[in-house]
């Protein structure tokens, strides 16, 4: 009889340290994919900023190229104003303007540099934003299956809501500045 229950016993430890364990793991998992979520908006946060210094060089560097022409100083200035409002759009159209007036300024070398990098890092968002997007994915087809979904509404874990973000690169705009 003293066998039967140190066997029973040992069955039912070994029970609730196994149902243990699979609650730890998928609370540790969950964790694990916010981080990544986490992650990835530092990433795309980064790279907006880096969009933005770029198009402060690109605006440097037509600025120096044409210093002589006030109405395109005007001009500049006022890109360079709506890109540190995080106007990006608005700021690539004026400064589209002053591209078409001014063709020379496509051959030099500063501003192909400049365009260069800024395309890159157009590239690098879209990348980005499909990064966030799988994991965001993954999280959520996580969260939502059985059993994880138990365990954590048992647990008390809120699931998080995280919004998908739109990442087509408008290869309109880089048509427009590059002139290809």
């Amino acid at each position: 009889m003293k066998k039967i229950n140190l066997i029973i016993g040992g069955v039912v430890l070994a029970t609730i340290l196994l149902i243990s364990m699979f609650f730890i793991t998928t609370n540790n998992r969950v964790v694990g994919m916010e981080e990544e979520i986490a992650n990835a908006q530092s990433n795309i946060s980064k790279e907006e900023q880096r969009r933005i210094d770029l198009f402060q060089n690109l605006v440097d560097s037509i600025e120096s190229y044409n210093k002589y022409e006030q109405s395109t100083l005007d001009k500049i200035v006022m890109a360079r104003s709506q890109s540190s409002q995080g106007n990006i759009e608005a700021a690539e159209k004026t400064i589209s303007l002053v591209i078409e007036q001014y063709p020379d300024l496509k051959a030099q070398k500063n501003y192909q540099t400049a365009m260069r990098e800024f395309s890159i890092t157009e590239n690098r968002l879209a990348e980005y934003r499909g990064n966030y997007n799988s994991t965001v994915k993954v999280y959520n087809r996580y969260v939502r299956r059985f059993p994880a979904h138990q365990i954590l509404s048992m647990s008390g874990y809120e699931k998080q809501d995280f919004n998908y973000l739109d990442y087509k690169v408008d290869n309109s705009k880089a048509t427009k500045l590059f002139g290809k």
